[in-house]
C-alpha cells in the first residue's frame, strides 16, 4: 500500500493524526456502510478515547469529470486509539491484516515526524532569544524594533526562500497563528541554523545591510518543501 491513510487536519505540529472511516473501508476491503454501522454500534467505547469527530463528504457513484455532486455522508475521523479499537472488530482477512499493519506503521511515522518537529521547534526558541538579545545589545543597530522586524524577514527569506506572508498563504495559516508551528523538520533546522548565523554576525559588529548582503549571497540553506500558490508568486 503506497497511499496515505493517516492525516492531520492542517500542517501544524500540534495536530492529532487521524484516519477516516472511508480509508478503512477502502483499504481493508470492507463495505463503507458496514464500517459506519460498526462505528455507531461501538460509539460509546470509541469515545472513551476522545470525541468521535466526522466531516461531511460526498459520495459519487460516477467519478467522471462531468459527474454531478454526490450524496452527502458522514466520514468519521478516528484518532489512533479509536482506529485501533475499531479494526479489532473486523474479520482478519489477509487484506484487513495488511491494512492493520500499514495503519500502525503510518500512525507511528506521523507521530515521530510531529515529535521531531516539536523538538526542533523547542530547541529553536533558545536561538531566537539569542538573536533578539544580540540585537538589543548591539551598539551598531539602532531603532531596535524596526531592525528586529527586518531581521525576521531576512531570516525567513534567506533560510526558506520565502517571507512570512507567503509562508502563511502557502500553509493556509491565519495571521494570528505562529508560522513556526507549520514548518517541517528540515525547514525548522534551516531556520535555526540561519538564526545562529545572524546572531554571530551581529555580535561581530555588522550592520543590517552588511548582514543582508552576506546572507543573500549564500542562498537557501536547504531545499524547502514549501509550495506557493501561483497568485502568491506575483
Amino acid at each position: 500500500m503506497k497511499s496515505n491513510v493517516v492525516f492531520t487536519e492542517t500542517f501544524s505540529l500540534y495536530d492529532e493524526p487521524f484516519t477516516t472511516a472511508d480509508m478503512i473501508a477502502e483499504y481493508a476491503g470492507v463495505n463503507r456502510s458496514s464500517i459506519t454501522r460498526s462505528i455507531r454500534e461501538h460509539k460509546q467505547s470509541l469515545e472513551k478515547f476522545g470525541t468521535l469527530r466526522f466531516k461531511n463528504d460526498e459520495l459519487k457513484e460516477n467519478k467522471s469529470v462531468n459527474s454531478k455532486r454526490g450524496r452527502p455522508f458522514k466520514n468519521y475521523m478516528l484518532n489512533e486509539e479509536q482506529a485501533t479499537l475499531l479494526i479489532t472488530f473486523l474479520q482478519n482477512t489477509p487484506k484487513v491484516i495488511d491494512f492493520k499493519i500499514e495503519l500502525v506503521r503510518q500512525f507511528y511515522a506521523m507521530k515521530t515526524e510531529l515529535l521531531q518537529r516539536q523538538l526542533v521547534r523547542t530547541s529553536g526558541k533558545a536561538g531566537r532569544r539569542e538573536m533578539t538579545d544580540a540585537i538589543k545589545e548591539s551598539s551598531v543597530l539602532s531603532d531596535k524594533w524596526y531592525v528586529y522586524s527586518n531581521f525576521t524577514k531576512l531570516l525567513y527569506k534567506t533560510a526558506l526562500g520565502y517571507d512570512v506572508s507567503k509562508l502563511r498563504e502557502a500553509r493556509r495559516v491565519n495571521k494570528k497563528a505562529t508560522p513556526l508551528d507549520f514548518l517541517n523538520k528540515a525547514e525548522l533546522d534551516a531556520l535555526n541554523k540561519r538564526q545562529n548565523q545572524i546572531t554571530t554576525l551581529i555580535d561581530l559588529g555588522m550592520d543590517y545591510q552588511t548582514i543582508k548582503d552576506v546572507l543573500s549571497n549564500q542562498g537557501v540553506i536547504y531545499q524547502t518543501t514549501l509550495k506557493i500558490p501561483e497568485k502568491a508568486r506575483n
